[in-house]
């Protein structure tokens, strides 16, 4: 017998909403995971991430990385569409901390006219990634998940 907690963190339904939302917030991710993973788009790397958040950001080391593993591995998990509740529940939470920790004291807007020194931004993306996540933690994973494929295996 399936485990009624599993049930629901997989169930979704085969609509393309929840598809739509998981795309567009994953495909928005991608490029902070990469940069934050590889270095790419002229990204940190794990290195500079870590150091980043440990001597700039002043968290512990553990929760320096625990943080990358849930943008990065949520991010994945949103792209996959598996267990995409639970991927956008953290990514949720680790925003609201992004929020309060980084970008709050900065303001609404981003730093679009250069008005604030580089690297300064409002929280305003970070309230979309909120609204997103929190359409996502309520439709599911939608159409070519992983989280329907396995709700349609039977439970035996």
């Amino acid at each position: 017998m399936r485990n009624e907690w599993f049930s629901l963190l997989i169930s979704t339904n085969d609509d393309w909403t929840g598809l739509v939302l998981r795309a567009a917030l994953g495909l928005v991710l991608f490029p902070h995971t990469v940069q934050k993973l590889f270095g790419w788009f002229d990204g940190p790397g794990i290195p500079g991430e870590i150091n980043l958040m440990t001597s700039k950001i002043g968290l512990p080391l553990a929760l320096a990385y625990l943080a990358i593993t849930v943008e990065c591995g949520g991010t994945l998990l949103l792209l996959l569409g598996c267990f995409t509740r639970l991927a956008a529940f953290a990514l949720f939470v680790q925003f609201v901390v992004i929020i309060r920790l980084v970008h709050y004291r900065n303001g609404f807007f981003m730093n679009w006219f250069a008005k604030m020194e580089r690297g300064k931004e409002g929280f305003e993306y970070h309230l979309l990634v909120l609204g997103l996540c929190t359409a996502i933690i309520l439709e599911g994973g939608g159409k070519f998940s992983v989280d329907l494929l396995l709700s349609r295996m039977p439970d035996h």
